[in-house]
């Protein structure tokens, strides 16, 4: 009774047909495989997290779009383990709405100052133009 939840499903830089599965205005900016597993183990799920599992439809290899989360929705019964969240979207929409509030993301986000000091570049000719 376990389902798998990947990170491209909660991302809001994914569209709908890259594997998002929730509306954009709820997803959240490039979530983690361990972000995902920390909101749900803290909320009483029975949590696996596996980090080289990787989303099919993801053509990126690097390391942070890698990890599948799997958590025991139901029990052997039929019940649901948690009885806030009877369905896979609950669960779904649940960590998409607690990720942004994690330590994690509320200190990285202090630390942005350097970023908009960037210099902006002239535009470059992209070749000769033909007579």
């Amino acid at each position: 009774r376990f389902i798998c939840i990947y990170p491209a499903y909660l991302n809001n830089k994914k569209t709908i047909a890259e594997g998002r599965r929730i509306p954009i205005d709820k997803a959240v900016e490039n979530p983690t495989s361990t972000e995902i597993q920390d909101v749900c183990a803290a909320v009483g799920f029975n949590v696996l997290l596996e980090k080289n599992k990787m989303y099919p439809r993801e053509w990126n290899r690097d390391v942070q779009y890698r990890g599948r989360v799997r958590i025991q929705l139901k029990q052997d019964n039929g019940n649901p383990c948690l009885p806030q969240f009877p369905t896979r979207k609950s669960v779904m929409l649940y960590a998409a709405e607690t990720i942004p509030k994690l330590k994690t993301r509320t200190q990285k986000m202090g630390g942005n100052d350097q970023n908009l000091q960037q210099a902006e570049g002239g535009k470059k000719g992209k070749g000769k133009k033909k007579k």
